[in-house]
């Protein structure tokens, strides 16, 4: 087991998990009134899925540490997953070129890859 890549990963999930908390602050309180409401909409999809996935990132990076199957490979798939479909829907609100919407499919793509790659792996384990 990388122990590094391991940490790599658990400090990505957590500061997407913190840069997810301030990108919703900042939502809620500094896009009201400025976007529209289907942007603002759009807006906290992209929060709303960053976190989860995240929060995602953190769990999967930590079983190989507790004993339990390596979950690092879809721990990279769910980041990508992140970079895909949160980040282009942020792009998309922040400049309103709608063809953005074309990549975000490939960000849900990587997270049902990153999720199933899991319970494959997990219903694979033997210690």
């Amino acid at each position: 087991m990388n122990t590094k890549e391991v940490r790599i990963l658990m400090c990505m999930g957590a500061i997407l998990a913190a840069l997810s908390v301030a990108a919703g602050a900042f939502g809620a309180h500094g896009l009201e009134g400025v976007l529209s409401h289907r942007y603002l909409e759009i807006y906290h999809t992209a929060v709303r899925y960053m976190m989860f996935h995240s929060l995602g990132i953190l769990f999967l990076s930590l079983s190989s540490l507790l004993g339990g199957p390596d979950l690092r490979k879809p721990a990279w798939a769910l980041a990508g997953g992140v970079l895909f479909f949160s980040g282009s829907l942020f792009l998309l609100v922040a400049t309103g070129t709608g063809i953005l919407g074309a990549v975000t499919p490939i960000g849900g793509v990587l997270f049902i890859v990153g999720w199933l790659w899991s319970a494959w792996k997990i219903i694979r384990f033997q210690r």
